[in-house]
């Protein structure tokens, strides 16, 4: 009788275990990397939605090639047009917007995110192409 019990016990702390570590995995959140690190991620899958989330004025002076854009003043309503069966890249000019909306998906429930957090000026200063 006391050996189901603490069978009960340890089966019911193992559980709590897995969900506890399962909610940690979900709420991990947005991947942050720098523009070196974007450029082998972005050569490597080329599945990635490359997500833009500047003002249109900064988007035609200078972009990733592929780039998508979607103000993040029109992000909320236009959330819709963000794929859910994709990795999404996302970038702005320094990594601050990117970074708040990065944050903004992960709440709408998109997993793999990934924020570039030096932005497109990092990805300048390391001498990478951009489209003008």
């Amino acid at each position: 009788m006391r050996t189901i019990a603490i069978m009960r016990i340890v089966a019911t702390l193992f559980l709590l275990g897995v969900l506890v570590s399962s909610q940690c995995y979900a709420a991990a959140g947005p991947k942050n990397i720098d523009s070196t690190q974007a450029k082998a991620l972005l050569a490597k899958d080329k599945k990635l939605m490359i997500l833009d989330v500047r003002t249109p004025e900064e988007f035609r002076q200078a972009r990733l090639h592929g780039a998508k854009l979607i103000p993040i003043s029109e992000l909320e309503r236009r959330v819709q047009e963000v794929p859910r069966d994709r990795p999404i890249f996302v970038y702005c000019s320094i990594g601050a917007r990117s970074a708040s909306a990065a944050g903004f998906l992960a709440s709408k429930g998109y997993r793999e995110i990934y924020q570039m957090s030096d932005g497109l000026v990092g990805w300048y200063k390391n001498g990478y192409p951009i489209e003008r």
